[in-house]
């Protein structure tokens, strides 16, 4: 014969149920590391262990391969190799292409020259040798968005590091921290999104930096713009760089840089 449950009784069966399911879950929940999302602080760790380790190196030499865009239009990639010495601060720069700038040099030392870098163009202007020009000077910003006085790598770590302090103070940065391969080379992939514009200076929408594991030297840089309305999904590619194949320590001197 069956018997017959009451409400109240069947409303306090209930509620023990829930009581026990909830104290299950609190007790997972203890055992059970919660997985925290990177923070920027994170992100600073690992980039001032690169900036530490670069203070060894006294000059180097790569291959740099870049695209980037100016004044909205997306120029060909282009690929020259660099050597440059830390201290004082010295860029030799040569480009293997596009073809129209192929043998294009540019030099600069800072505190020499008047603060002038020194340039080899090409064409029939190659026959005038190298010529001084200012490096914001507008014409040596039609194809290029920094001057030679803020390349290499050593800029490269100082301006993010300079950024991701000003950004921190806001902490209106979404951060993820991965292991990806690069170009042959095994990185600690760290990427940076501001999706408030209006929310501090930030340099991009965008921005990923891409540091060897084995050496914590850059391997590649990338920048991204908001996106737009009816725009590329993720924002327009601004600025990507490749610095391939570093050679450090290699000795150069003032011949390199001098022309």
């Amino acid at each position: 014969m069956l018997k017959i449950i009451k409400p109240s009784y069947l409303l306090l069966l209930c509620f023990v149920v829930v009581i026990s399911v909830m104290l299950n879950q609190i007790a997972v929940g203890k055992n059970t590391p919660v997985e925290k999302s990177p923070s920027l602080d994170q992100a600073i760790g690992i980039l001032n262990e690169a900036r530490l380790s670069f203070k060894s190196i006294q000059d180097y030499e790569c291959r740099l391969i870049k695209t980037e865009r100016i004044n909205g239009v997306l120029l060909p990639q282009g690929t020259m190799s660099m050597k440059v010495r830390n201290n004082p601060l010295s860029i030799y720069l040569r480009s293997e292409s596009p073809m129209d700038e192929k043998g294009l040099e540019v030099c600069y030392i800072d505190g020499r020259n008047r603060g002038m870098m020194r340039v080899h163009p090409t064409g029939w202007l190659s026959i005038l040798g190298f010529l001084s020009l200012n490096p914001r000077d507008p014409r040596a910003l039609q194809k290029s968005r920094h001057s030679i006085t803020e390349a290499g790598l050593g800029n490269l770590l100082e301006c993010t590091a300079k950024y991701w302090e000003l950004e921190k103070q806001l902490n209106k940065t979404i951060v993820q921290i991965t292991v990806e391969n690069l170009e042959g080379y095994t990185c600690t992939r760290i990427d940076t999104f501001h999706p408030d514009r209006n929310a501090g200076n930030f340099y991009g929408y965008h921005c990923i930096l891409w540091l060897d594991k084995k050496t914590l030297l850059p391997i590649g840089a990338e920048t991204y713009d908001w996106p737009q309305s009816g725009g590329t999904q993720g924002g327009e590619l601004l600025e990507k760089y490749r610095f391939l194949n570093i050679q450090c320590n290699v000795g150069l001197s003032d011949k390199t840089f001098s022309h």
